[in-house]
């Protein structure tokens, strides 16, 4: 990371604490900042409360990077609202990969801190409208719980849910009458054989791993109406 104009710059994300990714991150951290750039971590494995007092104490400017792999759009506003509370928010700043980073984060997230064109101001953050199509119940018949833990991302929860998505539009079967409504979810187990989904009212756990099976659990469970034995996980 060349200079920066800011004083302080933060990396803020779940599984930074411990475990293999939080050891993979820090390693190349150090490698590029150096130790110190350790004190600028933030997990919000447990939320975040941990990093509105570090931003408070923190000299300006300040940027917070953000690192969730769940993160979106809407999340990124989310943080800049709450960072637009604290003081002097004019001199502060987020940005987010949006979950876009392979084997090589602290890279990437550093390579972010260098790009001001994509760093958003915490003030003027667009409010929620009072109204939306978002507020109402979408037509469902079925629930799809599609697990976004920190194990099942690793494995490819998030493109899995935008295929997911995609197939059932395409089906006709996607929030509609008869049809399916996805929600991603924290952790529901069992992690060692996800990507995990589970399909309510049925009570149906399901291992769904690669596009091709998106397409086939798809087509079998939901347009044929009939069970996918091979992908259904034992309890």
């Amino acid at each position: 990371m060349t200079a920066t104009p800011y004083a302080r710059v933060l990396f803020a994300g779940p599984d930074l604490a411990k475990g293999s990714f939080a050891e993979l991150f820090r390693r190349q951290l150090v490698t590029l900042l150096g130790e110190a750039a350790l004190a600028d971590i933030v997990d919000t494995s447990a939320g975040y409360d941990a990093l509105w007092p570090l931003v408070q104490s923190s000299p300006r400017p300040l940027l917070v990077i953000d690192l969730d792999p769940r993160s979106s759009p809407q999340h990124l506003d989310w943080l800049r609202s709450e960072l637009g509370r604290l003081n002097a928010p004019e001199q502060l700043f987020a940005a987010s990969l949006l979950g876009q980073y392979d084997t090589d984060p602290a890279g990437a997230a550093c390579t972010l801190a260098d790009r001001r064109e994509l760093h958003l101001p915490c003030v003027d953050v667009p409010a929620l409208p009072e109204h939306h199509s978002w507020s109402c119940i979408p037509p469902h018949s079925r629930r799809l719980l599609l697990c976004n833990g920190p194990r099942c991302t690793r494995r490819g929860a998030l493109p899995l849910w935008k295929k997911l998505r995609e197939a059932l539009k395409d089906a006709g079967k996607l929030e509609c009458e008869g049809g399916v409504l996805i929600t991603r979810t924290h952790c529901q187990y069992p992690c060692d054989e996800g990507p995990t989904a589970s399909l309510q009212p049925d009570g149906e756990w399901y291992r769904i791993r690669n596009e091709e099976e998106v397409l086939r659990w798809v087509q079998e469970r939901i347009v044929e109406e009939r069970v996918v034995p091979e992908m259904l996980m034992k309890s």
